[in-house]
């Protein structure tokens, strides 16, 4: 995620238990250790980061590293893990989970307030992955990663309630599967495709506007910043990757920097 008021990127290495910050050119770059897998994370309004780390939702200290668990809707899920999440625009963090072994249809998407009350808004995901919403925050999409699919939800803006699930978009075997993605103030969703080696640009109707080709096949997620909020910053991963496939593609696990012809949103925080 990037952050307008101090013109830093934030992004994690979920295995490694690291949170990485750099400038907009990749200078000052710092890294911080966590005590354990950390999925994602969002800036809190009153300074900080709200997290998913292991199985809990905790609160971090991005200069000291300190950790306080505030929720652990998952204590009877050892398999599970948090993976992706980010706020939307009245404050609430949004985070779900996952099976560690690809397997269970185990994973949930929940809802933090910002007085920590935890919602389950939707279950039976194997991995839930990449959230967003649409400029007018009518719409929510949720990535299921292991169905290859995107999908959409109704979303009230005032309640933080959500119906009408329907599939945004389909992926086809041949690109891989979705998995972080972000959305653009034209209403474009853009999703990375774990070893598909590209971001897909979808029209706010589904259809595909733009392919954007990786030299890495495991792209994972994607977010908007700089100054004016038109560089695509893109992560990627190694993990899994055989030699060769390693050979093929030495930058795997690399953070791009794609200048786009659109602009991001910036991303909320949380207001708790």
């Amino acid at each position: 995620m990037w952050s307008p008021v101090d013109q830093r990127l934030h992004w994690v290495d979920i295995l490694a238990r690291e949170v990485h910050s750099c400038a907009a050119d990749g200078a000052r770059r710092t890294s911080l250790k966590v005590p354990d897998t950390i999925g994602c994370l969002a800036l809190r309004r009153d300074g900080g980061a709200i997290a998913g780390l292991g199985r809990a939702v905790a609160y971090l200290d991005l200069e000291s590293g300190a950790v306080e668990l505030v929720a652990t809707p998952e204590e009877d899920a050892p398999n599970n893990r948090f993976n992706d999440g980010k706020c939307d625009r009245r404050g609430r963090f949004w985070a779900g989970t996952m099976d560690r072994a690809l397997t269970h249809p185990t994973g949930t998407l929940y809802r933090i307030d910002d007085n920590l009350r935890v919602t389950a808004m939707v279950s039976g995901f194997v991995v839930t992955n990449g959230i967003g919403w649409s400029p007018d925050d009518r719409t929510l999409y949720v990535t299921d990663t292991v169905n290859r699919q995107i999908l959409a939800f109704d979303f009230d803006r005032d309640s933080g309630d959500i119906s009408g699930r329907r599939v945004f978009a389909r992926i086809p075997d041949s690109d891989g599967f979705p998995d972080g993605l972000t959305v653009s103030a034209d209403g474009d969703v853009w999703s990375a495709h774990w070893d598909g080696w590209r971001i897909t640009r979808y029209a706010p109707g589904g259809a595909i506007r733009q392919v954007i080709r990786m030299p890495v096949p495991r792209p994972t997620s994607c977010t908007f910043g700089g100054s004016d909020l038109r560089t695509l910053y893109v992560t990627s991963a190694a993990d899994g990757l055989a030699d060769d496939a390693l050979a093929t593609a030495p930058l795997s696990g690399a953070l791009f920097a794609v200048p786009t012809d659109t602009v991001g949103i910036p991303e909320a925080r949380f207001a708790g």
